[in-house]
């Protein structure tokens, strides 16, 4: 094998990568600017110092470095969020996830390490990132309803269906691409199920420690604005009248409590003229029913939409005619010497001033047993206002309440859930079953989305999260540089010649450990692309079976762990799991060496290589 020889340019693109991942590992400095500073420091170093062809022409151009900001990859992460987020705003996959809970109440982990095996058995056999995209918002939903951050099922998921990938030729685009450099090097053909094995055995070891030892290496973040909008020891009180058509009626109380209002406490139930008071044995909710409850936001927001007939505002107008307009939830102070202190809601004239319902009040002082409607407010008070965004928002200039901006929250838009549905459905099947390239499929999603209300521009917007779209194109551009001056070939030949008087199991576990390592810093592709033949010329010299080289590459490149841009999955969770760069380091790195040792052991073994 012929030694490439060091450049100045490739020791300075080194000094780069190297500065890259510091900086992206120091939390203080945002992976933005990270990201911008590496590529400015990559023009400006090919700008001053430029490798020239034979012609004169330069090897390696402005435009190839910023390619990466419009490559195919970065584009479908991009509109998927967007698709994701459409989900989200209409609430479509709460079904499954209440399915899911219902299912595994007694063991809610088990539920979600079978979801993880799920996705690690249909990786396997088709592309992961869609299926990644389809149980991001499914996990989702459900850690929030099992009480868990989405941090703690994010990233495992990743990592599931990267392992999952291992097991066939199709698992992913990188064994298809190995298996494909690998015959064109004169290697041989690949079939199917060919590695099957050994890659099972890698994913189990692996997923082992997904579900096991992952959880407890990572933190628990969340914005701002969800830690405020979730609290949960927070609780209002709400009012319901009930009628034949929201489902309540005709529930009768079973220990106290009533199927229909769970994690809810029901404080009184208005009859006609008289008060019930608890505890509640042998009572039938009737039509007609004044039931005022205390629930936090989240459970509220639950009953709100499976009965939105039964949430009503406390000046007696119903939050129905609301519905087919964007609406949002946010809490608001009464301010003090405000002109609704000691009136009630009723006589303040709130909704007809302000466009605003108002849900629920929160007194902390003391308890309060009597219908909303008729409670006489108090400064200091909270308020639960339901409105659209623009009346919503309006109340900072309203001197009689003080809002809490950070803890509006949008509503989800139940009325579009099914043409989310088969929005989504339609990219997954197009791109699985490779009716199109997944990155037209997820870009006409997104615009479907957009086009059919399911998701505004703002929201759009909102899901588009930079640090991924700066990260990529950063990433893509090291790349670019480590292959244009020869620096991933050189490290490459370098290692390889320093361990050639090794035993060939030593050998083939250093090969795999250099793969793992540059998969993190290159694209995976560009990995796989780049060692294959090197394998092949390394059995061929050994006079050895070439599948386990080839599975090194295969293997090695699959270990996307220690970074966010080394796999797109891991950019898909980045922004739902809060995660920063060092968390997949923190959490990565520790199962590429689990990785690494699996291999080590088993396939040499299995190969008759010890």
């Amino acid at each position: 094998m012929e030694l490439v020889e060091p450049t100045i340019q490739m020791w300075l693109t080194f000094m780069i990568v190297a500065g890259a991942i510091c900086a992206y590992a120091y939390d203080k400095i945002p992976l933005e600017i990270s990201s911008i500073a590496t590529v400015g420091a990559l023009l400006l170093m090919f700008e001053v110092a430029p490798i020239l062809d034979d012609s004169g022409k330069r090897i390696i151009s402005s435009k190839d470095l910023l390619m990466g900001f419009a490559d195919p990859a970065l584009i479908t992460i991009m509109a998927l969020l967007v698709v994701g987020q459409g989900l989200v705003q209409t609430g479509a996959l709460n079904g499954p996830a209440r399915f899911l809970i219902n299912v595994g109440k007694s063991t809610p982990r088990l539920v979600i390490i079978a979801c993880l095996i799920v996705v690690m058995l249909i990786s396997a056999i088709m592309n992961n990132t869609p299926v990644v995209v389809i149980f991001i918002p499914i996990l989702a939903a459900l850690a929030e309803k099992l009480g868990k951050r989405s941090a703690m099922v994010m990233m495992p998921l990743s990592f599931a269906a990267i392992l999952g990938g291992n097991m066939t030729k199709i698992g992913s685009s990188t064994n298809l691409l190995a298996a494909g450099a690998f015959e064109s090097a004169g290697g041989g053909t690949i079939s199917f199920f060919d590695f099957t094995i050994p890659g099972a055995v890698m994913a189990m070891v692996g997923l082992v420690y997904v579900v096991l030892i992952a959880p407890k290496l990572l933190t628990s973040r969340e914005n701002m604005a969800g830690q405020l909008a979730n609290r949960s020891g927070k609780q209002f009180l709400f009012q319901l009248e009930l009628n034949d058509d929201n489902g309540l009626v005709g529930q009768r109380a079973i220990a106290g409590m009533f199927p229909g209002l769970k994690d809810v406490t029901v404080r009184m139930i208005q009859r006609g003229p008289d008060k019930l008071l608890p505890p509640y044995d042998d009572i039938t909710l009737q039509n007609g029913d004044i039931v005022l409850v205390a629930a936090t936001r989240s459970v509220m927001t639950e009953i709100l939409n499976a009965t939105p007939d039964a949430v009503t505002s406390a000046e007696g107008e119903d939050t129905e005619e609301q519905k087919g307009s964007r609406r949002v939830i946010a809490e608001a102070i009464i301010a003090p010497a405000s002109r609704m202190d000691g009136r009630t809601i009723a006589q303040t004239g709130f909704r007809s001033e302000t466009g605003c319902n108002v849900l629920g009040v929160q007194r902390r002082s003391r308890m309060i047993r009597a219908a909303i409607s008729q409670l006489r407010l108090e400064a200091g008070d909270v308020l639960l206002v339901m409105g659209k965004r623009n009346n919503v928002l309006a109340l900072r200039e309203n001197r009689d309440v003080m809002l809490m901006e950070s803890s509006a929250t949008d509503i989800p838009m139940k009325e579009y859930t099914v043409r989310a549905l088969m929005i989504f459905a339609g990219i997954v099947f197009t791109a699985a079953f490779e009716i199109l390239p997944i990155v037209i499929s997820a870009l006409l999603g997104a615009t479907l989305m957009l086009a059919t209300r399911c998701i505004n521009v703002r929201q759009a917007g909102r899901a588009i999260d930079r640090r991924v779209f700066t990260i990529v194109g950063a990433a893509l551009a090291l790349g670019t540089a480590m292959q244009g001056t020869g620096g991933a070939s050189w490290l490459a030949h370098t290692t390889i010649e320093a361990m050639s008087a090794a035993p060939v199991w030593v050998l083939l576990s250093g090969f795999f450990m250099l793969v793992a390592i540059l998969t993190n810093v290159l694209s995976n592709n560009a990995t796989a692309v780049l060692f294959t033949p090197i394998a092949v010329s390394l059995a061929a010299e050994l006079q050895l079976d070439a599948m386990p080289f080839l599975l090194a590459v295969i293997f090695g490149a699959n270990c996307s762990f220690a970074t966010p841009m080394s796999y797109q999955t891991n950019l898909l969770v980045m922004a739902p799991g809060h995660y920063r760069f060092i968390d997949f380091v923190k959490v990565g790195t520790p199962l590429i060496f689990v990785m690494w040792a699996t291999f080590t052991i088993f396939v040499p073994w299995y190969y008759g290589l010890l």
